[in-house]
């Protein structure tokens, strides 16, 4: 069901541990990965994710606080939205 689908979008510079440091906090929530893009545009790293969170062990808004305070730990940016609301975004 689309209600527990989330977007997570992180873009900054390249360096080991980005992957690693937002997949963690995921699996330690209970957060399921249905897909992952990342590409890398001259040093820029950007990487998209579908989860679910329908079995998280916080809600929403928790879950996109404590990953942007994961992105400020490693000084990259951090997006988490709902997935009907990224898809309207994307529709305009």
């Amino acid at each position: 069901m689309d209600d527990y689908k989330i977007i997570i979008t992180v873009s900054g510079t390249d360096k080991v541990g980005i992957v690693a440091g937002i997949a963690n906090i995921l699996a330690k929530y209970e957060v399921n990965i249905e897909d992952i893009k990342q590409t890398l545009m001259q040093g820029h790293f950007v990487m998209f994710m579908l989860c679910d969170i329908e079995k998280a062990q916080v809600n929403f808004k928790e879950l996109k606080n404590i990953l942007i305070e994961e992105g400020n730990k490693q000084e990259v940016e951090v997006w988490v939205q709902k997935k009907g609301i990224f898809e309207k975004m994307h529709t305009v």
